[in-house]
């Protein structure tokens, strides 16, 4: 197998990139996939090499080949500057703020935004000094009203999380750039093959790689990539500082998902799209929140800005109590009730957002559910909601 130089595997296509990029078969005694490297501490050959770091690796905190693979694979699809790999989605998501911030900063941050950031907001990042203020998502260019002579940075999500408004990122990074001001956005649910971050003008584009790269719910792991070199320069050395290190195993087995990543995606977007426009139709669904469709408000959006549409949406119910919602969804036996997504099994998940949300106000009136579209047979998921929804309406 001929290594192909950089410019020749660039103008491959993203299929092709995903399946080549991190693997050497003549690195690897021949295998097609880059082994498992677990390891502390690396031995140098003599006092001069030590002293002068002159190795490819010098400690298990700053590398090892099968992080390589994984990184290298992750850099190809989002045509960054350079990635890093964090243990979980969530530390992808908060080491930007603490690679970019200091104390006396101010930023941005979408109402939108995953849950968890923003505890981290609320918390770490307030014990930093440093100010949070949350915005409305539908801000477009707009958001440079809100700029302050100390605003450092603007955390974007598109769509957002459990409600999946849709965010102009263009517009943001735009007004942003002007300012000097870093935009930052965790692109998990369009993934880097359907949505181009730093095209759009993203400077760091965070992934929980739990979700579509590793796409089989054993692994927690994420990445975090720069738009520029000097950027990536400022995020490599605070990753290596905080002695960020993920497990090898981890490595591999998200690397080994990542090769597929695109197939499952190419199923599981139509599957979803088919099933949010099958509730659409039923009775017992008020909303259902979906930037792909036609009506949804995000939709111009969506269509202008991404190339595909992950298996991930929510539904507003017609108003019905609790019991009814417990009993729809304690009965289904295909979708599990769990809080991660991106893999290849369906789930569901009720959430209320309106209790922490500040900058807006959630206007559903009924009560509210994630849906995860896997890789089951799509007639088979509707009869499961379709049970569902008879036992929400008996409990009713």
């Amino acid at each position: 197998m001929k290594k192909l130089p950089p410019a020749e595997f660039a103008r491959l296509g993203e299929r092709t990139r995903l399946t080549l990029a991190g693997r050497d078969p003549s690195d690897s005694y021949g295998f097609v996939n880059p082994p498992i490297v677990r390891g502390s501490t690396v031995i140098y050959p003599t006092t001069e090499d030590f002293l002068a770091r002159r190795s490819r690796y010098t400690y298990g905190t700053h590398g090892n080949p099968t992080l390589d693979a994984l990184e290298a694979a992750a850099n190809t699809i989002e045509r960054g500057a350079g990635v890093v790999v964090t243990p979980s989605g969530l530390l992808a998501c908060t080491l930007p703020f603490l690679a970019f911030l200091s104390a006396g900063d101010h930023v941005l941050v979408t109402d939108s935004v995953y849950r968890p950031t923003r505890n981290f907001c609320d918390s770490l990042l307030k014990r930093m000094g440093i100010t949070v203020e949350y915005y409305d998502p539908a801000l477009g260019e707009g958001i440079a009203s809100l700029f302050k002579p100390n605003t450092k940075a603007i955390w974007t999500e598109a769509p957002g999380s459990q409600t999946f408004e849709m965010q102009d990122i263009p517009a943001i990074a735009k007004a942003a750039q002007a300012r000097g001001i870093l935009t930052m956005m965790d692109n998990t649910w369009a993934t880097p093959l359907f949505f181009d971050s730093h095209k759009a003008g993203v400077d760091i584009s965070v992934q929980a790689g739990t979700k579509y790269y590793a796409g089989h719910s054993d692994v927690l792991i994420g990445t975090v990539s720069a738009r520029t070199p000097e950027l990536y320069k400022t995020l490599r050395r605070a990753w290596e500082e905080l002695g960020i290190i993920v497990a090898p195993e981890d490595a591999f087995l998200t690397l080994r998902g990542m090769r597929t990543m695109a197939i499952r995606l190419k199923e599981q977007m139509p599957a979803g799209i088919e099933m949010a426009n099958w509730l659409k139709a039923r009775p017992e669904v008020a909303r259902v929140m979906h930037p792909a469709l036609p009506d949804d408000p995000g939709h111009a959006l969506w269509k202008r800005d991404f190339t595909g549409a992950s298996s991930l949406f929510g539904i507003e119910l017609a108003p019905v109590s609790m019991k009814g919602v417990g009993a729809m969804l304690d009965g289904l036996t295909l979708f599990g009730m769990g809080a991660s997504w991106g893999g290849y099994e369906s789930l569901v998940l009720p959430f209320d957002c309106r209790a922490y949300r500040t900058a807006t106000t959630p206007s559903h009136k009924g009560p509210t559910i994630r849906i995860h579209i896997g890789l089951e047979n799509i007639e088979d998921l509707k009869a499961d909601l379709d049970a569902g929804f008879a036992r929400l309406r008996a409990a009713a």
